[in-house]
């Protein structure tokens, strides 16, 4: 028998779904219909949350079409004011504050197309939510929720007496009467809350889900510290005549690195042109070329000491000749657990364009480690404050620079920057160096370095913003604990807050490389 209808072309497909960069443009477009007259997000927030926590942004698509979207932090919320507004849980829409050690999850905005209401599409991202919340094993999810019916009866009665009758259903409210049928108690009410919510009159109402299947885990509520321990090695650059000769210096500044618990040990930039000294090539551009066969095996080398004595290395820098015949700067990550990651340099010196022929990367990297979000931004990188800021809002705590100067006035500006960069961006900075001479070698005559760990400047953290340094032009290893629970808390209550109190309404910096 034929079917006499193609069920097919009835059907429509709604899914919940992560948010992408791709949705953007649509939530931007939705946005207007759903909140005319606040103020929308911008482009650069949703671009931010994504950078940040994309697994706490979803969408609602039907066959295709964006109609609903939902976006979202964690927080422990007990370091916020019960009276606290959405611009202070949110840095100002920016979710940079998100911590992926909190125990609640902060729903900021749910948005539904109007077109497309009395759908459940607000109930089916309020699922997303709560399946994120007991994925991710989180106390609870906390909302401030609108109440924009409530301009039609400010004059009869308080806002308090308008949830309460809402709450026993003698006044429909289309926010707060949906909240309580998903089951979100009311926890209070909070005056000044959205500026731009007229119809509100600028409350909201404070509310909580609470997961019944949140397993409480001590670290969590009662962790005083997060220690790293980092090992910053200030190599001597000196005439060897193999590979193995500068393999068994690596291997001995690890093993230092690993006698003493080291979490990180870090190498300076473009050390291994050492290996320059035993090619007999006086033309540097060709040396360079050449340096670059012993790529394989220094990669081999530093996975291998990694992964032996169990430390995770910023193999400094080496010169790498990439499938397109361009030769590039590249600091590798080589993990504890065997990974690998790699950060080009992205701003090239006049002196490495002039004698080898350098080429730039262009794009910001964060990378994961089992000690938070870190980044590597090599040497001149670091005196670019874009950079820093950038990797920040990634969230990097710890920014590594591998560095190699030969002069004071080079080294100084490193040095300052790397600095500046701790300071205005709350996180540690790292400074690995290279002293002493290779006077065989054409363009690395002469070295100058005095490395160190930087921290922000205020009570908690070391005097002066200095963890450690080591001695000027003198090959040493410096060894220094730098505080990640600290590092948070200052971010939240420090004496200043260079990252909650930028002003986004005067001024903003664009990552154009996604």
């Amino acid at each position: 028998m034929s079917e006499q209808f193609d069920l097919s072309s009835f059907e429509k497909s709604m899914v919940i779904r992560e948010m992408t960069h791709d949705d953007i443009d649509s939530i931007l477009r939705m946005q207007d219909a759903c909140f005319p007259g606040m103020d929308p997000w911008d482009r650069e927030h949703l671009e931010s949350h994504l950078n940040i926590f994309p697994e706490g942004q979803f969408v609602a698509e039907l066959d295709g079409e964006i109609i609903g979207s939902c976006s979202s932090l964690i927080i422990n919320f007990d370091e916020y004011d019960d009276r606290h507004t959405w611009d202070d849980v949110t840095d100002e829409g920016y979710i940079t504050n998100h911590n992926p050690d909190g125990y609640n999850l902060y729903g900021i905005e749910v948005m539904v197309h109007p077109d497309y209401r009395r759908m459940r599409v607000g109930q089916r991202l309020y699922e997303a939510r709560k399946d994120l919340a007991r994925t991710l094993n989180l106390k609870s999810i906390v909302i401030g929720g609108r109440i924009p019916n409530y301009y039609k009866y400010e004059h009869e009665m308080t806002p308090r007496e308008y949830v309460d009758a809402v709450s026993r259903h003698k006044i429909y409210d289309p926010v707060l009467s949906f909240q309580l049928l998903n089951d979100f108690m009311l926890m209070r009410v909070n005056p000044d809350y959205l500026p731009d919510d007229t119809a509100s009159r600028k409350y909201a109402t404070l509310m909580e889900w609470n997961n019944i299947d949140y397993k409480p885990q001590s670290k969590r509520h009662f962790k005083t510290s997060y220690p790293v321990r980092i090992c910053v090695v200030q190599y001597q650059m000196r005439q060897i005549s193999s590979f193995e000769d500068l393999a068994g210096q690596v291997e001995y500044f690890v093993d230092v690195a690993s006698d003493a618990y080291s979490d990180f040990v870090v190498f300076p930039e473009i050390f291994t042109t050492q290996l320059m000294s035993f090619l007999d090539e006086p033309i540097p551009s060709i040396a360079v070329r050449k340096m670059t066969d012993y790529t394989e095996q220094y990669i081999e080398l530093f996975s291998d000491l990694a992964v032996r004595y169990n430390v995770n290395i910023i193999g400094g820098s080496h010169f790498v000749k990439e499938e397109d015949d361009e030769i590039y700067n590249i600091a590798y990550l080589f993990r504890r657990d065997g990974s690998i990651e790699k950060q080009y340099k992205i701003h090239i010196t006049p002196n490495e364009r002039k004698w080898w022929g350098i080429s730039a990367g262009d794009a910001v990297r964060v990378f994961d480690t089992d000690c938070g979000k870190i980044a590597i931004q090599i040497c001149y990188d670091i005196e670019f404050p874009e950079l820093a800021r950038i990797a920040t809002d990634m969230g990097a705590n710890i920014i590594f620079t591998p560095f190699n100067t030969e002069d004071r006035q080079g080294y100084l500006r490193v040095r300052y920057c790397a600095q500046a960069r701790a300071v205005e961006n709350q996180v540690y900075t790292v400074i690995s160096g290279t002293v002493g001479n290779l006077p065989q070698t054409e363009n690395m005559d002469i070295q100058y370095a005095q490395s160190a760990i930087f921290a922000p400047s205020d009570f908690e953290f070391a005097r002066d913003g200095i963890v450690g340094e080591t001695n000027a032009n003198v090959e040493m290893a410096l060894i220094g604990d730098v505080d990640l629970e600290i590092l948070r808390r200052q971010r939240q209550d420090g004496t200043v807050k260079q990252l909650k109190d930028r002003r986004h309404d005067v001024y903003r910096v664009e990552y154009r490389k996604n």
